[in-house]
């Protein structure tokens, strides 16, 4: 893989500015190793980097999907290397900057995830349960799957507490 340049760490430590300040001095482009800033008119909540704070550089993965769409560890893999290459083609060295602590790793570790296909029915049902018996039933479920990664997880979190259950039906 070619060389990046990663910024990382806890949230609201100038990792954006960071990143820009890095693109800016070495005329580089970042990509944004975060799994929500993918989507679009998701901008509360997800810190995402501004116009004004963008200051002219190119960001890549930001706004690329509907909230309806799915996005998977393996998606970014896919996405983030091919844009990786293409960077790495202008003779520019990609800034990684913030992100999902699973996504980035993904990259850095080169841990390969596999492209899980998911059963959609199985989706609707998931989606039925909640709206009938709540999503504590559904987290509770998910906690006997998986306790290590639940712990991980907010009991408000739809989103992922449903992953977990569609990752454990999907295999």
């Amino acid at each position: 893989m070619e060389k990046v340049i990663v910024v990382i760490g806890p949230t609201s430590v100038g990792k954006t500015k960071m990143g820009v300040a890095l693109a800016k001095k070495f005329n580089r482009e970042v990509i944004s190793g975060d799994s929500m800033q993918i989507y679009k008119q998701m901008d509360i909540g997800t810190a995402k980097v501004t116009e004004e704070e963008k200051e002219g550089i190119i960001h890549h993965c930001v706004d690329i999907l509907n909230s309806d769409e799915t996005y998977s560890v393996h998606d970014f893999q896919q996405t983030v290397r091919k844009k990786i290459t293409e960077i790495a083609q202008r003779g520019h060295v990609p800034i990684i900057v913030g992100g999902t602590g699973l996504y980035v790793d993904s990259l850095i570790y080169e841990i390969e995830y596999p492209e899980i296909k998911f059963d959609e029915e199985y989706r609707k049902k998931l989606e039925k349960e909640v709206e009938e018996e709540g999503l504590e039933k559904l987290y509770e479920k998910a906690k006997k799957i998986d306790p290590i990664a639940i712990q991980k997880i907010s009991k408000t979190d739809k989103k992922r507490i449903q992953r977990v259950l569609e990752i454990y039906h999907a295999t």
